[in-house]
């Protein structure tokens, strides 16, 4: 299998380690291996952001969807019942398969049109103005030390505080949730 221009064989090993664990997350049966195989899923997105230098926002995916989500799901499914039956496919939906495949195909598609991380043509880099702008001017303008801090503290303040608005609720909901768990076991 040969990988197209611009894609790693690091980045194709994720994309394709994503994609196969979110079909086989739609199609498993057991609800317990499909926690488990949502939480690999999860835990691959985090690797790819993190990849594609985004740690932040492999972070965030790793403790909110394989942490938190993941410890959600086990306790939901330790409050109720599992099936008699030990089958992982007890009968498969062609439809599911079929939308699954074809979205794999539409992703898969699109994979030629990635550059390749740092590459100096890539979009993000190529227009200088923009991207030029911040980084000559957000060390002065906002007084941050670090770029990413100034761009989402500063230029961005009222996005990241509507996200850690967001995050803390959730957060909270946690606790309550978790609280509730404790106090009532």
């Amino acid at each position: 299998m040969s990988v197209a221009v611009g894609i790693t064989p690091i980045e194709a090993s994720l994309f394709v380690f994503v994609l196969l664990t979110a079909v086989l997350t739609a199609l498993f049966r057991d609800v317990l291996a499909s926690i488990v195989v949502f939480a690999a899923y999860s835990l691959g997105l985090a690797l790819l952001y993190t990849f594609y230098r985004a740690p932040d926002v492999g972070l965030t995916e790793a403790a909110i969807g394989a942490g938190v989500t993941t410890v959600f799901l086990l306790l939901t499914i330790a409050k109720t019942t599992r099936p008699a039956s030990d089958a992982r496919f007890e009968s498969i939906n062609w439809p599911a398969v079929g939308v699954c495949g074809l979205f794999v195909l539409v992703v898969g598609a699109t994979l030629p049109a990635f550059p390749a991380v740092g590459d100096p043509a890539s979009p993000i880099l190529a227009n200088a103005d923009v991207t030029g702008y911040y980084i000559a001017n957000a060390y002065d303008e906002t007084g941050a030390e670090n770029a990413v801090t100034a761009v989402l503290a500063a230029y961005r303040g009222f996005d990241t505080f509507g996200e850690a608005i967001v995050v803390f609720a959730a957060g909270v909901a946690s606790l309550l949730v978790l609280g509730r768990e404790v106090f009532t076991a």
